[in-house]
């Protein structure tokens, strides 16, 4: 069982940045993916950006990429998500979620993903 903590949500307006940060409760395999998704309001959740632990390969949704970065410290047990030139339609609660070490899915699909964390709200106003 992995358990997922994620913090740095907030209001910023459009143009703006925020770093959310997602730390596992246990060191992680380097076969295991950690993606965050988002939900907006009345919406599916979707992907967002994944990155595999162990190389660091990353990838990213098309609405983001240019804009969103993914990293992660593999000493701490965390994932980031730097957040640039947000949009309003940004706004959602985002989630990080993690495989598990035999996962063999597609990143790009929730379904691929064991542990979820609880969420946090990222708001962008206009």
């Amino acid at each position: 069982q992995v358990h997922l903590i994620e913090s740095g949500g907030g209001l910023v307006q459009a143009g703006g940045s925020l770093r959310l940060s997602c730390a596992a409760s246990r060191p992680t395999f380097r076969s295991q993916v950690m993606g965050w998704f988002r939900q907006a309001p009345g919406k599916e959740r979707e992907f967002v950006a994944a990155i595999t632990w162990g190389i660091g390969n990353t990838y990213y949704a098309d609405s983001v990429k240019g804009r969103f970065t993914i990293s992660r410290d593999n000493a701490k047990n965390t994932a980031y998500l730097q957040m640039d030139n947000l949009k309003p339609e940004d706004t959602a609660v985002y989630y990080c979620a993690t495989t598990r070490a035999d996962y063999s899915g597609n990143l790009y699909y929730r379904n691929s993903y064991t542990y979820w964390g609880q969420g946090t709200q990222v708001t962008v106003s206009s």
